[in-house]
């Protein structure tokens, strides 16, 4: 499993002109599902971004989680993290999960988090032609992979 996390003062997802999914001050987590994953992984996962300390305290020291700044997160599914360019200039994703693996994989990430921060969870929509907007807080960006 591979996200990427950047601390944002505000992110928000379009489909088709409509926004699906918005917050301000947080995470947007690019999430992408390997072939190999298991649930232990997104657990684990999921518990790294619930307590991922990069926001600042009051001396000015990334010390915070989401959780501390009630802060929201923006989860966006994103299968080209896991694409290849081991030969030629066009990615091989083959190291993706499939769509029926990572839709269910991608679906308990949203209720894992949503169970430790309820209503502060945001989406996209899985597989949909997404326009993501963000202003990133820093630039603040962490690679997450388990």
């Amino acid at each position: 499993m591979r996200a990427v996390v950047q601390r944002v003062k505000e992110a928000s997802v379009k489909v088709d002109g409509e926004i699906t999914g918005s917050i301000t001050k947080g995470l947007l987590v690019l999430l992408a599902v390997h072939r190999d994953d298991t649930v232990d992984q997104l657990v684990w996962v999921a518990e790294k971004l619930r307590k991922l300390r990069i926001f600042e305290d009051e001396d000015g020291k990334m010390n915070r989680s989401v959780e501390d700044v009630d802060g929201g997160i923006l989860l966006v599914s994103q299968f080209t993290l896991y694409g290849e360019l081991k030969k030629g200039t066009r990615p091989s994703f083959t190291s993706s999960a499939g769509p029926e693996k990572a839709v269910q994989m991608y679906d308990r990430m949203v209720s894992l988090l949503e169970e430790s921060l309820p209503g502060k969870v945001a989406t996209g929509v899985f597989a949909a032609k997404m326009d993501v907007s963000l202003i990133n807080d820093g630039p603040v960006t962490i690679i997450i992979e388990r």
